[in-house]
């Protein structure tokens, strides 16, 4: 796989951007697509590692999610530094080649420590919670000084949640987006594996 990695990324001419935002569905591409581009970001910046900043929280009673795991361990390259943390700050803020995967999997884990899934929670305390740390990622992915390349979810144009803690997240992870969106230098929907540029909303 190392080998696929440098002939994709040696097919590429020019600087990388700092920050670039890939958003898709389940099982799109859109990890690939990352890893590829951090490759790719890698040479052109010298040949330095790529730290894999890993939000999924481990779940060792959940064989299928375990699988999942392990399978997106085993497609990147061993030169790869991995951080698994519910907390990408850190990472973003040391510079080089940052590739956080992903977002919506970190908003989970936000929601669970400010207790947003809770109604009642929900109504008091849990909004300005979540807020704070939201607003502490993406002052993070705004001043990281090195490239940094973010996974995330779009999970807006499915089914209506039938939960209302579904809808929480479905609308916060939308939130997230639209912030991450804005602080970024490209952004890019994954559908079938394909890359689909999409522009400012203020260009068009």
């Amino acid at each position: 796989m190392s080998i696929e990695y440098e002939r994709l990324a040696a097919m590429s001419d020019g600087a990388p951007p700092r920050r670039v935002l890939l958003l898709g569905g389940a099982r799109s591409g859109k990890s690939l697509a990352a890893e590829t581009m951090a490759a790719r970001a890698s040479l052109l910046t010298g040949g330095g590692p790529v730290t894999y900043v890993a939000t999924a929280e481990v779940r060792p009673d959940d064989p299928d999610w375990a699988a999942r795991i392990s399978a997106h361990r085993d497609r990147r390259p061993p030169t790869w530094h991995t951080v698994e943390t519910a907390d990408p700050a850190p990472a973003l803020a040391g510079g080089g080649v940052v590739l956080v995967d992903c977002m919506a999997l970190w908003l989970t884990r936000a929601m669970d420590d400010a207790g947003a899934w809770d109604d009642g929670a929900w109504a008091t305390t849990a909004p300005a919670d979540l807020a704070e740390r939201v607003n502490a990622l993406i002052t993070a992915w705004a001043e990281s000084p090195g490239t940094v390349i973010a996974v995330s979810n779009e999970v807006g144009m499915g089914v209506v949640p039938a939960t209302s803690a579904g809808r929480r997240f479905r609308d916060e992870l939308g939130r997230l987006n639209v912030r991450l969106a804005a602080a970024a230098d490209e952004v890019y929907l994954v559908v079938a594996g394909r890359l689909l540029p999409l522009a400012d909303a203020a260009e068009g």
